[in-house]
């Protein structure tokens, strides 16, 4: 299992970008890496998005080892999981990404399959 240390900084300004254009609805992905660094964001056909969540539809997920986790936004200033992001942690992936409102560089958190915040370096 690769361990993921890095995003991209065009990874990383998609996801807040689309975040924004989003809100106040949650937007969610699936994240892509390469030797250990978020390189890109999959859309998933199907995905459901309301102002309280987000649901990816992960049978829709192409068969890809470079597929590592999840990406979503809260439309609160609070990136803390929810017991449903725990859920989707512990079932898919093994980092996560949360952007939270104002979907700066600030406002965001990385959190391994457990629910445990990580540090990612960001690369570019």
């Amino acid at each position: 299992m690769l361990n993921i240390w890095g995003i991209e900084r065009e990874a990383l300004e998609f996801i807040l970008g689309v975040s924004r254009s989003s809100h106040p609805r949650e937007f969610a992905g699936v994240m892509r890496a390469k030797e250990g660094v978020i390189t890109e964001v999959l859309l998933l056909p199907g995905t459901l998005s309301s102002n309280e969540s987000a649901v990816l539809r992960l049978h829709m997920l192409p068969i890809d080892p470079s597929a590592c986790g999840s990406v979503h936004s809260h439309p609160s200033p609070s990136p803390i999981p929810s017991g449903a992001d725990l859920r989707l942690f512990a079932k898919f992936g093994r980092v996560h990404i949360i952007a939270a409102f104002p979907y700066d560089g600030r406002s965001w958190r990385a959190y391994d399959h457990r629910g445990n915040e990580i540090t990612l370096k960001i690369i570019g």
